[in-house]
């Protein structure tokens, strides 16, 4: 085989490889998009669709390891090549993370959806942030701007205090009426559940810079997740410190 052939059919598999993570991108944020609007709808049939969907996420990351595999085992990849393809495989792994979290924000529609009298808005929008996060980091990673992958890196700060904000507001409600532990519990992991979808987003942003750049992020990323410190008092909930424990 020609050294020509080998260059070209090397750069037509990385091709597929980045193709196969860009489709797996964009089945992540139809995921997220479609299971927090089964949320604000109460909509269990897009429920039930988000979590038939949820194998082809599965299939897709087999299939790029599988990719990953062949490239290092034929093709000993040097400098930018093996960025690209290291990028992309952290890429995907993260990717099929933000898919299971859909799957099971999904999930616990199906199990309140009966009994859902607790207010949902906040939880819409926190959804909402943290689908544009994974669409954008996507947007980011197939045009290898690092410019826009900085940018997604920059708004986790603000989804975690729309998280700690609706935490906040989840444990009141649950206080004011103790019938409502179950459902209030379960939006609780979703919401949980949507703040681990940003970080995961926030993720495939530092493998972008990497990608992109050669060099890992090494600021501290931005964090106002204060929920680890918050206690119950009364009818409230507050920060034992202040959130000072979750900025150090």
């Amino acid at each position: 085989m020609s050294s020509e052939h080998t260059i070209k059919a090397f750069s037509e598999e990385l091709r597929i490889l980045k193709q196969s993570v860009s489709s797996l991108g964009r089945l992540a944020a139809i995921q997220v998009a479609d299971a927090v609007a089964s949320v604000g709808n109460v909509d269990v049939d897009l429920a039930r669709k988000v979590i038939e969907r949820e194998p082809q996420a599965d299939r897709l990351e087999f299939e790029i390891e599988n990719l990953v595999v062949r490239l290092f085992a034929l093709r000993q990849p040097m400098a930018v090549d093996l960025r690209d393809i290291l990028a992309a495989l952290r890429a995907a792994n993260e990717l099929e993370r933000i898919c299971d979290y859909a799957e099971g924000i999904a999930k616990r529609l199906l199990a309140v959806a009966g009994a859902l009298h607790l207010p949902t808005a906040s939880l819409v929008r926190l959804g909402s942030f943290a689908q544009t996060m994974v669409a954008d980091v996507v947007d980011a990673y197939e045009r290898r701007d690092e410019s826009a992958a900085l940018a997604v890196w920059e708004r986790d700060e603000a989804l975690d205090q729309m998280y700690t904000s609706l935490f906040r507001e989840l444990m009141t409600h649950i206080l004011e009426d103790p019938r409502q532990l179950s459902t209030g519990t379960h939006l609780l992991f979703m919401a949980r559940d949507l703040e681990r979808i940003g970080d995961h987003a926030t993720n495939i942003a530092e493998m972008v810079r990497y990608a992109v750049l050669g060099t890992r992020q090494t600021d501290p990323r931005p964090t106002a997740d204060m929920t680890k410190s918050m206690i119950v008092t009364g009818d409230s909930a507050t920060p034992a410190d202040g959130g000072k424990a979750e900025q150090q």
